[in-house]
């Protein structure tokens, strides 16, 4: 039986800077292998952030209205017309990327750096590629991941950006036995630090210029945490690997000091464009690998997997939900990282199993 849909549902859009807007979007008609899901819970991002307070994430320009986020969990209430991809009924969490055309100088196991990739939620081409923070969203099947039993819909929204940081954690290759130094504990790295801590890092360090990040790393994982004015502190700790997610020239040159001779610094926070002023003759002396890290491929299904085992703990990186109609307020809690980790919108309606 074919669920009856409204023609329009309420998103949340982003016009210009400082302008965000819960209006009603259009339901796109579905093509023969996209799916209709009904979203519950959206996580969010730094990216949306951005585009809300300056009309821009990076070099990502706002030029037209934007429905914001990528980091979302929900029900497919209506399946692909052509029987692919999860039956309605079926929870899912959603891998957001639309990689681009190949081509020779990308590597083909490495989805993420094709060209013309494409993001939900995001402005970098025009025209913009919607995202999902709205009440129903049309998608692809391919971008479906259906979460196991077990895994609520709740902490399925953490999915897409603990997947980050489990791309961030593997380009440092084996961690296991090893120490690591975790710059920045906001969400990205109290997920880092979850996923270090998962897979064997023999002692973890967390860094952060506030005590609730820090206080959110010691509930995933971290065995020491300093604050990062203690400059020494950090310097003296020489991890074998070093995971950068401040996304600032402060917190990078922080990791280059807090790395051990021939150690490994994975850089997951993007800094702003153009030249940083880091001490980069400390990771030429010592030999250091600076590796860089962006988003992520197939990581997913391995986050699915960890928190449905339970070896992946990452709950206490929510620290608060609004619904939907408390959106700009929600906004303002998240970009209090004094205060806040992981802020949820809520899209549910009362009924709604979670």
């Amino acid at each position: 039986m074919t669920v009856e849909l409204p023609a329009t549902g309420p998103a949340l859009v982003a016009h210009v800077a400082g302008d965000l807007r819960i209006e009603e979007v259009p339901l796109p008609r579905p093509a023969t292998d996209e799916a209709v899901v009904e979203v519950r819970y959206g996580g969010i991002c730094g990216s949306d952030l951005h585009y809300w307070l300056h009309g821009a994430a990076g070099e990502s320009i706002l030029r037209a209205p934007l429905v914001l986020g990528h980091e979302i969990s929900g029900v497919v209430v209506r399946p692909a017309a052509d029987g692919s991809g999860p039956k309605a009924g079926t929870a899912v969490t959603v891998h957001p990327a639309t990689p681009g055309p190949g081509a020779a100088k990308y590597p083909a196991d490495r989805p993420n750096l094709s060209p013309g990739c494409t993001y939900l939620g995001s402005a970098a081409r025009y025209p913009h590629t919607d995202g999902a923070f709205s009440r129903y969203v049309t998608l692809p099947v391919r971008m479906l991941r259906p979460l196991p039993g077990g895994v609520n819909l709740r902490t399925a929204a953490l999915i897409e950006p603990a997947s980050v940081a489990w791309h961030a954690v593997s380009r440092a290759g084996d961690v296991s036995g090893k120490t690591a130094l975790v710059i920045g504990s906001g969400p990205i790295g109290a997920l880092a630090v979850a996923v270090l801590k998962r897979a064997g890092a023999a002692r973890i360090t967390a860094v952060d210029l506030h005590p609730k990040p820090l206080e959110i790393a010691k509930a995933v994982g971290a065995d020491e945490v300093i604050n990062a004015a203690s400059t020494a502190a950090i310097a003296a700790v020489e991890a074998d690997i070093v995971i950068e997610s401040s996304g600032n020239y402060h917190g990078l040159a922080s990791a280059i000091n807090g790395a051990v001779r021939g150690g490994t610094v994975v850089m997951v926070g993007l800094l702003p464009t153009g030249a940083q002023p880091v001490p980069i003759s400390l990771a030429i002396t010592r030999e250091l690998e600076l590796k860089g890290s962006f988003r992520f491929n197939d990581e997913i299904d391995q986050v699915i997997a960890a928190v449905a085992d339970g070896s992946l703990h990452i709950e206490p990186v929510i620290t608060h939900e609004y619904p939907l109609a408390d959106a700009l307020h929600a906004f303002e809690v998240a970009k209090d990282s004094t205060t806040s980790g992981k802020v949820l919108l809520s899209f549910a309606e009362p009924g709604d199993a979670q």
